[in-house]
């Protein structure tokens, strides 16, 4: 059967799409970008244990004295982990979300109810929608919005809009058919009868819907986190990238609280709408009461006039005593003096890290305010093409990175390389005996499990490992290539090498891996790898023009591979999460190295 070109199809669409509606896409990143950015502010605004202290009030308004309690401690843990401002920007990102696909699917899960036609029609978008892979709504995210908190907002109100419409049309449709007759025999309006009648009785379904969607919303978080989402779903990406797993269980455990938080709080409120939850839930306290006196006081709640006036007191006596202000830590020694702002994007591989966070330092002690995303090559690309991103440092061309410059070269400055040549190669420990060359894994796929240890797969490396190197060596189906990430496969490596086990890895030159373990670069005699690359740093285009300082200084920008191999060196002995640390020790070790990459 001849292949249906289903994708080709909807690449043309999409371009098609682009091109006509940009004009739409740019608005629509606008409004939200706004929204995203108003509650993010009056979120933060707040000093941590003030806003904690705020949300336990209506934790025990809405469940009780103890749940007010565990509300407080576990807010409080995600302030000692370090993580509030990035857990209050997934709570941003929830919220815009939350809301608009509310704003959507209620009107629509109405029209379903009181339409067969539109339930049948909706029925199968609903399941599509639900059951595509969320991840897969990035792709066209990007191209539309670029990268940031827009893409990832707009993919969870896409994965979050089926139960937010289904729950409305269920909640209705479950209402008493003859309550509904009654109302219109005596003369209510259909507006009335949905206003006064079914809204009222279906609010606990449709309250169950938005608990869902919220609980969607949350599991997206890390997925938005790939395209600059940041937040907690950022912190989550960056812990994947660099297996930190303290990082890791850290972010994990902020977004359970703020999970568990949001699913109590819209149950127990989705009871408070409900006179029939109301009274079932008073039933339930004095019967627990009854039976253990001591619980009286743990389930007390106060009356929403008294939980409105603790809220005020709380923001009065913050106010009052200074407490309010912003809870950022800040990242430079001299951020922002200037007002400027610049905006760096980054792949997870050793060189870009060190060359990234130098940059970072720099820029911060000439005055700009910076900001750092790391991202998968291809949303790095498309965010330097469509300007979300000012430059990347870490840029292989002419070969591994080949396909994204043809790609989007037109919408790019390429500033120059800051070092070179580069080399790509799989590598063995010395005390494989026998494998010395790419011809040699020929035959040898039991010794290596048949497989080849790569990284990330957007990676320009793997791609031609896969399509090239492969081929012509003839390893096509006697070795599997494993995709995962740089760190995954340098974690592979230093647990193969403890053991003594045979591995083969992706690597590439300069690499401390090198000086870290006794290696060996398999020779490639056919020359499938290509010549070696120059590390470019690329700007998104009319960059220079606009920042013509910084531009100069990128220009000019060089590093031996010794610097390079030691800056590496020093970030690997500070520890993960350490990078501009380590940074500023190298950079104290190498005195005026600053003022010659950045002269004044």
């Amino acid at each position: 059967m001849p292949r249906l070109p289903l994708g080709e199809w909807v690449d043309s669409s999409v371009d098609w799409l682009q091109s006509q509606f940009s004009w739409l896409f740019d608005a629509v990143t606008t409004g939200v970008t706004g929204l995203y950015d108003g509650i993010d502010a009056v979120l933060s605004a707040p000093q941590p244990l003030l806003f904690a202290g705020i949300l336990a009030v209506v934790a025990w308004w809405l469940r009780g004295l103890a749940a007010g309690v565990l509300a407080f401690a576990g807010f409080a843990l995600v302030d000692s982990v370090q993580l509030w401002d990035e857990a209050m920007a997934t709570l941003s990102l929830v919220l815009v979300a939350t809301l608009v696909t509310l704003v959507i699917a209620v009107p629509l899960g109405i029209w379903a109810a009181r339409s067969k036609t539109v339930s049948a029609v909706l029925r199968p978008v609903l399941d599509f929608m639900q059951t595509m892979p969320a991840m897969v709504y990035l792709i066209p995210g990007i191209i539309f919005f670029g990268v940031g908190v827009v893409p990832g907002i707009i993919a969870t109100i896409v994965f979050a809009l089926p139960p937010g419409v289904r729950m409305t049309e269920l909640g209705i449709r479950q209402v008493d058919g003859e309550l509904v007759e009654a109302a219109e025999a005596f003369g209510t309006t259909p507006r009335n009868t949905l206003l006064r009648v079914q809204l009222p009785l279906a609010l606990p379904t449709i309250m169950a819907g938005i608990n869902q969607v919220i609980m969607l919303g949350l599991s997206m978080v890390v997925i938005a986190g790939m395209v600059g989402g940041g937040g907690l779903g950022g912190a989550v990406y960056r812990a994947i990238g660099n297996v930190d797993i303290g990082l890791g269980f850290e972010a994990g455990v902020s977004i359970v609280v703020l999970a568990m938080y949001l699913d109590r709080m819209t149950g127990a409120l989705g009871r408070q709408v409900s006179p029939l939850g109301r009274r079932a839930a008073a039933k339930a306290r004095a019967a627990l009461s009854a039976r253990r006196p001591g619980a009286k006081l743990w389930a007390h709640r106060p009356q929403p006039v008294t939980a409105l006036v603790g809220v005020v007191v709380l923001a009065l006596v913050a106010g009052g005593t200074g407490f309010l202000g912003g809870s950022g830590t800040g990242s430079g020694t001299a951020s922002g003096k200037n007002g400027k702002k610049v905006s760096i994007g980054y792949i997870p591989w050793d060189e870009g890290i060190a060359s990234t966070y130098l940059w970072k330092e720099i820029l911060e002690r000439r005055g700009y305010e910076v900001e750092t995303k790391q991202l998968e090559a291809g949303a790095l690309y498309t965010g330097l093409a469509g300007g979300q991103l000012d430059f990347q440092t870490d840029s292989w061309l002419p070969v591994t990175h080949a396909q994204y410059w043809e790609k989007y070269k037109n919408k790019l400055e390429d500033l120059g390389s800051w070092y070179g040549p580069t080399s790509l190669e799989l590598s063995v420990p010395s005390y494989v005996k026998g494998v010395d060359s790419l011809a040699d894994l020929k035959g040898k796929a039991g010794q290596f499990k048949g497989r080849i240890v790569g990284i990330e797969p957007s990676a320009g490396m793997m791609g031609i490992l896969k399509d090239k190197v492969l081929k012509e060596y003839g390893l096509e189906g006697e070795y599997k290539v494993v995709d995962g990430s740089t760190p995954g496969m340098l974690a592979e490596l230093k647990r193969a090498y403890e053991r003594k086990e045979p591995v083969v890895v992706t690597l590439w030159s300069p690499h401390w891996a090198y000086s870290a373990h006794d290696l060996k670069k398999l020779a490639d005699p056919k020359g499938s790898w290509g010549k070696g690359d120059g590390v470019h740093t690329l700007a998104r285009k009319g960059f220079a023009a606009e920042n013509p300082e910084v531009g100069a200084w990128l220009k000019n920008f060089k590093l031996t591979e010794k610097q390079l191999t030691d800056l590496e060196a020093v970030i690997q002995e500070t520890g993960k999460g350490k990078e501009q640390q380590a940074v500023r020790t190298w950079l104290d070790k190498n005195p005026g190295l600053v003022e010659k990459l950045a002269p004044q």
